[in-house]
């Protein structure tokens, strides 16, 4: 009687671990590691998830998971192990950007969040997830970076002899490389050399060639660089002066050719040429602007308790006091800006603001709806139209993301020209007679209003003011 109940506990036991086993193996068989089938594609400098999950919802917390790169040696990016994340083998690169999502293992998110985008993350990466001697399984993530190059730059090289001048388009910086188009006023295509293009550790530059005539009165000419979803542009605007200059230029280097040496004629001939071409051009340019100067006064009921406002309404500055005033809807209560007190709804405005001394500075267009309360952030998307200044010779135009600006010396004095229904919004170096960035084809709905942000004072060391000026000089 014993023996029999011991071979049926037994035959029991078998059967149940025959069960269990044949349980497990099939559960394993239908997990399976999932995640995106098209690239990713971020913007350098932001953060990036690279999704990974099991399927169905099973707990990865008891489960290896390791994240490795396929197209490059020291290749391990993330690893999680016995319940913790094990950094001794990581890529040098990646220290300090990398983690899971912890509290989603359980759920069997693998997802890698990887912060601070690089060019250089740009690849494959394999998402492995792996429970010990019964599991595993992968995928494969791409993974696009993209960088947004310098503003484009155009610059006149010489006169031909055709009639025509020679402009040249260029930019640094970009991943991947960007589109280079030249344009005319209407926006159609021109014939164009072949793009020149070079790369480097700092990613793609482009430099493209045209030739341009005289059309009279349809002389603007565009620079636009297109990278999938971003698009950067410059324009010239070159009239008959120009062409006549350039002509005069090269008559009077003919007749000095009769009584100078070639190599003398050669150098008067680029230096004089551009001196004259870029000094009409921008001066023209800068007189067109003014032509829509307004009266701009800063609005108290808008500016933050940290702002001090001059009684004229024509300067503003940071104080570390926090003034007791009423928090209403209009006032920004934690960012240190301020709008004015004119509104924009339709045709052209321009106002300039002497930023001299300062080490931090911000000043655009903004529309009436914009958030005011706790931090901000600058991008049109969120509408705000700006270009700032940071640790005394930074400059960035807030285009979401930043697009760093090269400048040839410290700004004293921007101009601000927004054309309503063109959707473009323009700041200038005053003083210099020369353009620092533009906001083009944007659509505006909404009212806009000047926007101005002296920042922190830093204990004195960006105390000066920002100050509205009233009086414009031709």
């Amino acid at each position: 009687m014993y023996c029999n109940n011991y071979r049926t506990g037994m035959m029991f036991l078998c059967m149940s671990l025959l069960l269990l086993f044949s349980f497990m193996e099939s559960q394993a068989e239908r997990l399976e590691v999932v995640g995106p089938e098209a690239p990713l594609v971020a913007v350098a400098g932001e953060d990036l998830v690279l999704p990974c999950f099991i399927k169905p919802n099973t707990s990865a917390v008891h489960m290896r998971v390791e994240w490795f790169r396929l197209d490059v040696e020291d290749s391990l990016v993330h690893l999680y192990k016995d319940h913790e994340d094990k950094y001794e083998k990581q890529a040098q690169s990646y220290r300090g950007r990398t983690s899971l999502f912890k509290q989603e293992l359980q759920k069997g998110n693998a997802s890698l969040k990887l912060s601070s985008l690089q060019v250089s993350d740009e690849g494959k990466y394999k998402c492995l997830v792996e429970e010990e001697n019964s599991w595993y399984d992968d995928i494969t993530v791409h993974v696009t970076v993209e960088v947004l190059g310098s503003h484009p730059v155009i610059t006149m090289e010489s006169y031909d002899h055709s009639g025509g001048i020679n402009l040249v388009c260029e930019s640094r910086g970009w991943n991947p490389e960007p589109e280079v188009l030249w344009m005319n006023r209407e926006g159609d295509p021109l014939p164009a050399e072949d793009t020149q293009i070079h790369r480097d550790t700092e990613g793609f530059s482009v430099k493209r060639h045209i030739t341009v005539y005289d059309y009279s009165d349809s002389n603007k000419f565009y620079c636009r660089l297109l990278q999938k979803h971003h698009m950067m542009e410059t324009e010239v605007n070159i009239n008959s002066e120009v062409f006549e200059a350039w002509k005069g230029v090269v008559i009077s280097i003919i007749i000095l050719g009769l009584i100078t040496t070639a190599g003398f004629i050669l150098t008067i001939t680029c230096v004089y040429q551009k001196t004259v071409t870029l000094r009409i051009m921008e001066k023209q340019e800068f007189e067109k602007k003014i032509k829509y100067a307004v009266d701009v006064t800063l609005d108290p009921d808008t500016a933050s308790p940290k702002l001090i406002l001059s009684n004229d309404r024509k300067q503003v500055t940071h104080e570390d006091t926090k003034q007791d005033l009423p928090d209403t809807p209009q006032r920004f209560d934690y960012s240190s800006c301020v709008l004015g007190k004119q509104s924009f709804s339709s045709g052209r405005f321009y106002y300039e603001v002497q930023v001299r001394g300062k080490t931090k500075w911000d000043l655009g267009v903004a529309t009436e709806s914009i958030n005011r309360k706790g931090k901000i952030t600058l991008t049109p998307q969120n509408g705000f139209w700006a270009v700032v200044l940071r640790k005394g010779n930074q400059y960035k135009a807030c285009a979401g993301p930043s697009v760093p600006l090269t400048l040839r010396e410290n700004v004293e004095k921007v101009g601000v020209f927004v054309d309503y229904e063109e959707g473009l919004v323009s700041f200038y170096d005053v003083m210099a007679r020369s353009h620092i960035y533009s906001f083009t084809g944007q659509s505006f709905t909404q009212k806009l209003y000047p926007f101005f942000s002296p920042c922190n004072n830093k204990k004195g060391l960006n105390s000066i003011p920002l100050i509205i000026q009233s009086d414009f000089a031709l």
